[in-house]
């Protein structure tokens, strides 16, 4: 495309209204033309239409709440760019704020190059995000309305959470099930038990001699078969993310091989990120994208502490307790990685470093389609065998012991 034939576009997007700001093709002269649509289909169709006659080629929007979408869905394919501007790089002076200047300032950041792009996926990954930001809400709440059952069994002197390390175990649902019932008998509650709480039968018996009575049955009914809905709904929706996700079988199952990462962090990671890596100019910006790495905080020459930020707090939050399931694998490379940097850098930062780990190995994995390679839990002392050697034998002399070294005879 020469220079010449760019013509820009900004669009300050809101609820019912659109404020579009059509700036002049570069290397000519003219006024900003100016037009403010409605956001219902018809009218976002007509503004396309306009753009078309105007010969727009690049059109920059701010993100506001979810308000783009509608916009962006009309105009996705039809013009040579579209981007989605972050609101604090178009943020306005203050004093100085209207809608036409919005739109005006929007379109001339874009025609100056200061404007980065958001990332936004394809539509059927977009679908993908919903299904799984849908499938996490809907855990949240029934981890709620779970609280919400503990909190009223200890409310009627009902400690069976003191005892089942989790209520809704099958023995903590035969129980619920049953005080919803109807029965009050505590040595009849405690035959429901099974597996790992039947010795414990004695101590279920006592947790259930409380004051529970017919308010407390009728409040546990409502959040007990609201706990079954919720159960069935995110049942269902599994379901539905299992099919939507059958084309992407190949990269599940290579994500899997990752400690740490099972299939539902998969889901999450496939539905956030995509598998076209190349929108990601490298890992690191991969892993700043999604705030796993320090922020940059620099003046008069010093770097000060920054933190990480607010980025893609689904993916950064399922890559955060992935981490902390990698970490509890055994003679892994990520478990040694966590316990070399947790001394000197404490917890927080290590789980972190591990989960930032983690984000540049799913992106080189999904780039170039190679399989996890585990370098094991003594990669770092195979790394420097002889620093490793001095440090252990330092931590020895610590307690007074003299050591002496000898090679181990080579077996024949």
């Amino acid at each position: 495309m020469e220079p010449n034939d760019r013509r820009c576009c900004g669009i300050d997007v809101h609820q019912k209204t659109v404020v579009v700001c059509v700036l002049a093709p570069d290397g000519a002269t003219g006024k900003p033309v100016k037009k403010v649509y409605g956001t219902f289909r018809s009218e976002l169709t007509r503004m396309r239409g306009w753009l078309k006659q105007l010969k727009v080629t690049d059109i920059a929007m701010e993100s506001t709440g979810i308000y783009w979408r509608p916009v962006w869905n009309v105009l996705e394919g039809h013009f040579g760019q579209l981007l989605l501007a972050n609101p604090k790089q178009v943020k306005a002076l203050q004093g100085r704020k209207s809608d036409h200047r919005d739109a005006q300032r929007i379109s001339e950041f874009l025609q100056d190059r200061r404007l980065d792009a958001s990332f936004v996926p394809p539509p059927e990954i977009r679908r993908l995000r919903d299904l799984t930001r849908c499938r996490v809400t809907l855990l949240a709440q029934r981890n709620k309305t779970h609280n919400k059952i503990r909190d009223l069994l200890e409310t009627a002197n009902v400690k069976l959470s003191s005892i089942a390390s989790n209520l809704m175990g099958v023995s903590g649902q035969r129980i619920i099930q049953a005080l919803v019932d109807g029965e009050e008998s505590a040595d009849r509650l405690s035959w429901k038990v099974k597996g790992r709480l039947r010795p414990k039968e004695k101590q279920v018996r006592e947790s259930l001699k409380g004051t529970f009575d017919s308010f407390h049955r009728t409040m546990l009914r409502v959040y007990w078969r609201q706990y079954q809905f919720l159960s069935m709904q995110i049942a269902e929706m599994e379901m539905h993310i299992e099919s939507a996700m059958e084309p992407y079988r190949a990269k599940i199952d290579l994500l899997d091989a990752i400690p740490g990462i099972d299939r539902t962090v998969a889901w999450s990671v496939i539905a956030e990120m995509g598998t076209k890596m190349e929108v990601f100019p490298d890992a690191a910006h991969c892993a700043s994208w999604i705030k796993l790495c320090p922020g940059s905080h620099e003046s008069a020459g010093k770097q000060m502490n920054a933190s990480t930020g607010h980025g893609n707090r689904y993916l950064r939050r399922v890559l955060l307790q992935a981490a902390w399931a990698a970490v509890n694998a055994k003679n892994t490379y990520l478990r040694a990685l966590f316990h070399r940097l947790k001394g000197r850098r404490g917890w927080g930062k290590a789980i972190v470093a591990v989960a930032h780990k983690m984000a540049v190995i799913i992106y080189e994995m999904l780039r170039t389609d190679t399989p996890y390679r585990e370098l094991g839990g003594d990669y770092f002392d195979r790394l420097n065998p002889a620093r490793t050697i001095n440090r252990l034998v330092g931590r020895l002399e610590r307690f007074g012991l003299n050591v002496v070294l000898e090679p181990r005879p080579q077996d024949t």
